[in-house]
């Protein structure tokens, strides 16, 4: 099983963070040691001091599948849920400054927080797919699918050009604005369509 990422899919959240808005979708990877399940508790790593939130709609593969055609990457996802990619935006920000790669601020342990799966026919449309991060009750990112920069089934078919997808395969499609420090002793609750799929605490 892998992760695959989408960067910069939501406008706004390109802007806030002063990056250009892309033309093609901007992926990396984390590994299954990153992935944080049954709402564990997040514990800060010591190598940072500015871990970052952000609440992603995550799309679950449901079967192999190389060089698919958007008309048909629908075909290739049965459930979907909310994940919290935990990004060392100090780490990242160095790494950037210095044309690396910024695996270290984004594949760590345990940063990619992931909720129980709904199949997605409970959803009236994932085109319109409203999610939700509050911190300690205050609500911190509002998202809606319709805002996304490029669609589930495109992401599915531009990513499959490149990387085989197994089933069991999880798919982070990006975060909208919103996006900030955790710190220890907060409370991190998200909804998808005022269905709560996450609640856990920051250590």
């Amino acid at each position: 099983m892998k992760i695959i990422a989408i960067g910069r899919n939501y406008a706004a959240h390109a802007n806030e963070l002063n990056n250009p808005v892309p033309e093609n979708p901007v992926i990396f990877l984390k590994p299954d040691t990153a992935v944080l399940k049954d709402n564990k508790p997040f514990y800060i790593p010591d190598f940072s001091s500015d871990i970052h939130y952000e609440l992603e709609v995550v799309l679950k593969i449901c079967k192999e599948g190389k060089h698919i055609s958007e008309k048909f990457a629908s075909k290739y996802y049965e459930e979907i849920g909310l994940g919290v990619d935990f990004t060392a935006r100090d780490i990242q920000t160095k790494h950037k400054e210095k044309g690396l790669p910024w695996e270290l601020a984004k594949a760590f342990d345990n940063s990619a927080a992931v909720s129980n799966f709904i199949p997605k026919t409970e959803i009236a449309d994932l085109h319109d797919l409203q999610f939700e991060l509050k911190i300690n009750g205050e609500s911190r990112q509002n998202g809606n699918t319709r805002n996304m920069l490029f669609s589930f089934d495109f992401i599915i078919s531009f990513v499959s050009r490149y990387i085989t997808l197994k089933k069991g395969d999880l798919i982070f499609t990006g975060t909208p604005e919103g996006v900030g420090r955790v710190l220890h002793g907060d409370k991190l609750e998200a909804s998808m369509e005022s269905i709560q799929l996450l609640s856990f605490d920051i250590k």
